[in-house]
């Protein structure tokens, strides 16, 4: 809507990409707080409380907290980019059909576990892997016949390491499944996910913002794709509709995001990691979310291959709630973490 207010009555000031990112961040964020209140109401007079896995009893005091909060804040969020961006920008296009198409996989799971009020109901692995390959295909087909790069670069090098080709669409779909499925697995706390991944949208919207840019591009020595700056309003509304969630969300919390929220946060990381041509330092701008993952896989093939547990529990939040940490101070120092490994990445994008 703003970007064609410009364009009918030529006001400079919504042409500027900053502008309208900071507006899109005001309205995810103020849409967000809005309807919380109202959907918290409406989710407890329901009971749509999330259901507790049984592994995890240090948590049953959380049974009775509304869940699928994601489904709230990705409406605030789709709002506010379709009344800020181009709408008529592929990259626009194609990352709102990766933020409604993660989300949507994500919704179906969460209802199926509240109806049941089971945490193991819901999709199967296997039918919730088939649905994020089907969404990652469509983003990925979006991006590849547009003509978007194939080309792969790698922190430190100014240049491109090789050019994928077709190889790109099965590397893609893999860091989509990877990232979705690595927040997923870290959204255990309350906060835990929700500042990293906004610490994270704002080093990869920088990061597109600087891509899209001719003249901050060259003199970073880093790709010019043209188009792609658009998507900085993309990064920068999600991010405010995170911090609206976290508004209600961090601990104790009001609310969790459920599978609608954390699946659809991991495709847009993605998105925006393959659009910055950053998809190699997505493993430490994502930092938290690979060590979280790692822990599971080292657990899950040491248990098998030796018969022993590396870890008291994974993912690792549950090692240290074993540990007897208070979950704050979990929390707290997964944000740190989380920040500090995004400030490596960023001094490292200015190293080529």
């Amino acid at each position: 809507m703003l970007y064609a207010l410009y364009q009918l009555f030529d006001i400079n000031l919504l042409s500027y990409i900053t502008v309208r990112a900071g507006i899109g961040f005001i309205v995810a964020f103020g849409l967000t707080l809005y309807l919380f209140p109202r959907y918290i109401a409406w989710a407890i007079s329901k009971n749509a409380n999330q259901p507790i896995s049984k592994y995890v009893p240090a948590h049953n005091d959380k049974r009775h907290t509304p869940t699928m909060g994601g489904a709230i804040f990705l409406l605030a969020i789709v709002i506010a980019i379709l009344t800020t961006a181009n709408l008529a920008n592929i990259y626009i296009l194609a990352g709102l059909t990766s933020i409604i198409g993660f989300g949507l996989i994500g919704l179906k799971d969460d209802i199926g576990k509240v109806l049941s009020g089971d945490n193991l109901e819901g999709l199967t692995p296997r039918g919730k892997l088939m649905l994020q390959l089907l969404v990652g295909l469509i983003v990925v087909g979006i991006l590849f016949f547009a003509g978007f790069p194939t080309t792969l670069y790698i922190p430190f090098l100014k240049t491109p390491l090789f050019d994928m080709g077709y190889f790109a669409i099965p590397f893609w779909l893999l860091l989509f499944l990877a990232t979705s499925n690595a927040v997923n697995l870290t959204d255990g706390l309350d906060g835990l996910a929700t500042v990293p991944s906004v610490i994270a949208l704002g080093s990869l919207g920088m990061i597109v913002y600087v891509t899209g840019h001719a003249i901050i591009s060259h003199y970073l020595l880093v790709p010019n794709i043209k188009g792609v700056g658009e998507v900085t309003i993309l990064a920068a509304s999600f991010a405010g509709g995170l911090l609206g969630f976290l508004w209600y969300n961090c601990h104790p919390a009001e609310l969790f995001m459920g599978d609608t929220g954390s699946l659809s946060i991991g495709g847009i990381l993605a998105y925006l990691a393959i659009l910055g041509k950053s998809e190699v330092l997505l493993l430490l701008i994502g930092f938290i979310f690979l060590i979280e993952t790692l822990s599971v896989i080292l657990q899950v093939a040491s248990f098998k291959l030796r018969g022993k547990r590396i870890f008291l529990m994974a993912p690792l939040h549950h090692h240290f709630e074993l540990k007897k940490w208070a979950e704050n101070k979990i929390i707290v120092r997964f944000w740190m973490i989380a920040l500090i490994s995004n400030v490596i990445a960023l001094v490292s994008f200015k190293f080529r």
